[in-house]
């Protein structure tokens, strides 16, 4: 859920501050991509840290190898893609991009919903939910790369 705050919060704060005189953030458009860089932030820096990695390499289909390299490459990817994000000239393709990269992980998200995997000692996000979610956060980016 808390990717989905980030994605909000940073988004109407981002919007605000274009109501409030910030030129580069004025209109839904640039509001949007700071959300979603804020968001991918945040997710980016799990990747990375303590029991959180440990969480995301479990989550890895079994299938797949080098789990550890794999979470480190989408953690990069993540990253990289919300700085993509804030740079206007860039924004676009890095939101197809993080678009794309969403959909490339879903398949990890089913996986840890069925074999009932844990996220930060909490059972992660049931599949139907997390459906939705992922709906918002790609639709998000679409509207990032084929918006105004």
């Amino acid at each position: 859920m808390a990717p989905l705050i980030a994605l909000i919060v940073g988004s109407a704060l981002a919007r605000l501050a274009g109501l409030a005189g910030v030129s580069a953030l004025d209109g839904w458009h640039p509001a949007l991509r700071v959300g979603l860089a804020l968001m991918f932030v945040l997710t980016g820096i799990a990747h990375f840290v303590g029991q959180r990695r440990a969480d995301l390499i479990a989550m890895v289909p079994p299938r797949l190898p080098r789990p550890d390299l794999l979470v480190t490459l989408t953690g990069v990817l993540e990253l990289t893609g919300a700085v993509g994000l804030l740079i206007p000239a860039t924004a676009r393709l890095a939101a197809a991009g993080l678009g794309l990269l969403m959909l490339a992980m879903f398949p990890a998200n089913v996986s840890a919903a069925r074999r009932g995997l844990l996220l930060a000692g909490r059972p992660v996000t049931p599949l139907g939910q997390r459906t939705i979610l992922q709906l918002v956060f790609v639709a998000t980016a679409a509207a990032i790369s084929f918006g105004p």
